[in-house]
């Protein structure tokens, strides 16, 4: 699957004088696609700058984020701005970050649209009802998570890849309303302390996103509007809705126009049983990425149809990841408004 770059598309004229004249015969098609994936998934997360200090993202990567590190690729590639990182004599990715570990795989539940009406009007019910705060402009939205997601080992001179996940791992961010100021910690995949998500992006902030209109169909075109010609333009309005109520506090009536509006997208269907990072079961909202084989399932409380968190499952087998690979898995702990960054809810304290 492409991804846009979130620092700017590279110059094709200067990819093609770093990159070597094709050989003979070229590469398979499917190779060429997870090389360039791996390449363009390092451009959005690059790892370090080359002063050596830790980026500032514009916004915390999640959901969607895959950590590709290109094992053997060609100097051109590494040029171009791709990190080269060497797998250690265990297999592991080195004292960077833990060892990843075997996906877990489970059964695959069938979806269905049968009861997606009546479903999505109970989880609308509930968001419609919810009670956060509305924060102010000097305050930070906190979202506390559990994470795993994807790592894949390429290495191009055997032309092998390891599907393997991380290790699961808490995440924390903290987002100013209108989006510009931000802090994500996130230990063992980012430096101590955390990093800066400081940027001019405003994509999905508090702010943008109380101004979305509360008519479900009024609410999807807008959403269609901010897809790509690359792909799906359905899948990319069912991600992005999913990372704006994954990942920030969004106004009742709206976290209601969302829900429903997702609905209305072709291909979304309800799976009767889904489990998020905590291990909590629940029922989710679903669609299948046809360009990848994978899907991705929002999971709600059975009871009070309250967001817990997230699960992508690979429904067709791709590369060396079987059907019912997980891919990822995210819990939501806590929701809150705080005072300042890196300030945790109350009894919890100020990070360090």
């Amino acid at each position: 699957m492409k991804r846009t770059p979130r620092f700017g598309e590279p110059d094709p004229a200067e990819l093609a004088r770093l990159l070597p004249a094709p050989g003979d015969p070229e590469l398979p098609r499917d190779r060429h696609r997870q090389l360039e994936d791996a390449f363009m998934a390092q451009i959005q997360h690059p790892q370090v700058t080359t002063a050596g200090e830790p980026p500032a993202e514009p916004r915390p990567a999640r959901g969607r984020l895959r950590r590709p590190l290109l094992i053997g690729v060609p100097a051109a590639l590494a040029l171009a701005g791709v990190a080269v990182v060497a797998l250690s004599a265990t297999g592991g990715p080195g004292a960077t970050e833990p060892t990843p570990v075997a996906a877990p795989v489970v059964a695959i539940q069938p979806g269905s649209n049968v009861a997606l009406a009546s479903t999505v009007e109970h989880i609308a019910d509930a968001a419609g009802r919810g009670a956060l705060p509305t924060p102010r402009p000097d305050q930070f939205i906190y979202v506390k998570s559990e994470v795993s997601y994807t790592t894949t080992y390429v290495n191009a001179d055997t032309d092998t890849s390891r599907t393997l996940v991380q290790p699961l791992h808490t995440r924390e961010v903290w987002l100013s309303p209108d989006g510009h100021k931000g802090w994500l910690d996130e230990p063992g995949y980012q430096p101590e302390g955390g990093i800066t998500l400081d940027s001019d992006i405003t994509r999905n902030s508090y702010d943008e996103t109380k101004a979305l209109p509360t008519d479900p169909d009024a609410l999807l075109k807008k959403i269609y509007a901010r897809a790509s010609g690359e792909s799906d333009r359905n899948q990319q309005a069912f991600t992005t809705i999913g990372d704006i109520v994954g990942e920030q506090v969004v106004p009742a009536r709206i976290a209601a126009a969302l829900y429903r509006a997702a609905a209305r997208i072709p291909g979304v269907v309800v799976v009767p049983h889904s489990q998020d990072a905590a291990g909590r079961d629940g029922i989710a909202l679903a669609r299948l990425d046809p360009a990848t084989g994978e899907r991705i399932e929002w999971i709600f409380d059975r009871n009070t149809y309250a967001y817990l968190g997230s699960r992508g499952v690979q429904i067709t087998a791709a590369g060396d990841a079987e059907p019912g690979t997980v891919t990822e898995r995210t819990a939501i702990l806590g929701r809150a408004v705080v005072d300042a960054q890196k300030v945790r809810p109350a009894a919890s304290g100020r990070a360090s």
